[in-house]
């Protein structure tokens, strides 16, 4: 039977909830009294062990979890003494079910497909994320060639993109595809290039960061850059435009290459040298010039400013090199053409 679990190659990017034993379909109570202290989400998941926080996050974030009768969305925030009650839902149906959904294919033929995938559909289900996924469409578009290749879960996926990050994605049709591509990925033999609008510039204007990337020890939904333990994760940057005052740019348009595909590595890079990307909701802190939030007002982006532009790699099955190109989407398009006139 094909492995439940990612491949080699594959990163991941979030808390696996399902060993929870939490009830379904019905509601939940627990009552917290005065003096309780610490984050909300702690403390009920102190009082109802059945959930864990990463659940009661999901939850919050549905409008599943309320407080004598009022709406609470803030897992961070301080936890207050009251009753407070949590919608679990039904279960999920344990396979994705196909959906009709569509699909820019840049290739496909029996072994594989290449798509560009677009801002806002996630690539798997996930907590919160029942459906609408790239995994729903594949299902639909590939038809019973695809059930169960690389886990019944995330059939036929060997790499990932953030929700939010657009661009080119490679999907595996069938088992000697999977197998091969999880290899290429496992030894960093793809040729993966990303375009990334940041805040300032890098300094210097190029170069290789090579650090380790894990779970933040702060924050449990975040990655960071950590001193021990992690994974090596290396970004190889060049700054290919700046935009705004040539001695202190507001923003500048980065290519960044990647060596190793660790979960948000592109983003914690450049946060780690003081560049977050454009429009970032987790890694972008500090707010940028007027002149850059009035562009990315005007051209509609609400995500970060991150597309995967390039993606090149040998076929598994027939050997054929193969390379694929996406440009930039409209949201990031419409942005740097704001930024250029600075």
């Amino acid at each position: 039977m094909p492995a439940a679990h990612p491949p080699a190659g594959f990163e991941d990017d979030g808390p696996d909830d399902s060993q929870e034993a939490a009830p379904a379909g019905e509601f939940l109570e627990a009552i917290l009294a005065a003096g309780v202290a610490g984050r909300l989400d702690r403390a009920l998941a102190d009082a109802l062990p059945q959930l864990s926080r990463a659940r009661l996050r999901a939850l919050m974030e549905t409008d599943a979890v309320t407080r004598d009768g009022a709406v609470v969305r803030d897992a961070s925030g301080r936890a207050a003494p009251g009753i407070y009650r949590v919608e679990v839902p039904p279960p999920a149906a344990a396979l994705p079910e196909p959906q009709d959904l569509p699909l820019d294919v840049l290739f496909e033929d029996a072994h594989l497909i290449v798509l560009n995938k677009a801002a806002g559909m996630a690539v798997h289900p996930g907590p919160g994320v029942p459906d609408g996924t790239l995994v729903n469409a594949l299902l639909h578009h590939c038809g019973a060639s695809l059930s169960g290749i690389g886990g019944v879960a995330r059939p036929g996926i060997v790499h990932r993109l953030d929700k939010e990050t657009s661009g080119v994605m490679v999907a595996a049709k069938t088992d000697a595809a999977h197998q091969g591509l999880a290899a290429l990925f496992a030894a960093h033999d793809i040729d993966r290039s990303y375009i990334a609008l940041v805040r300032g510039a890098p300094r210097p204007p190029g170069g290789e960061i090579r650090t380790r990337i894990g779970r933040s020890t702060h924050d449990r939904m975040k990655m960071a850059v950590l001193k021990a333990g992690g994974r090596e994760a290396v970004t190889h940057y060049r700054t290919e435009r700046t935009f705004g005052p040539p001695g202190a740019p507001l923003a500048a348009r980065v290519a960044c290459r990647l060596e190793t595909g660790r979960t948000h590595q592109i983003r914690v890079h450049m946060a780690s040298l003081g560049c977050p990307c454009l429009g970032d909701p987790v890694y972008g802190s500090g707010a940028p010039a007027a002149a850059v939030r009035e562009a990315l007002k005007a051209a509609g982006l609400s995500r970060q400013a991150l597309h995967a532009a390039v993606l090149g790699f040998l076929h598994p099955v027939t050997g054929e090199r193969l390379r694929f190109e996406a440009p930039p989407p409209p949201d990031m398009a419409g942005v740097e053409a704001r930024l250029s006139e600075l």
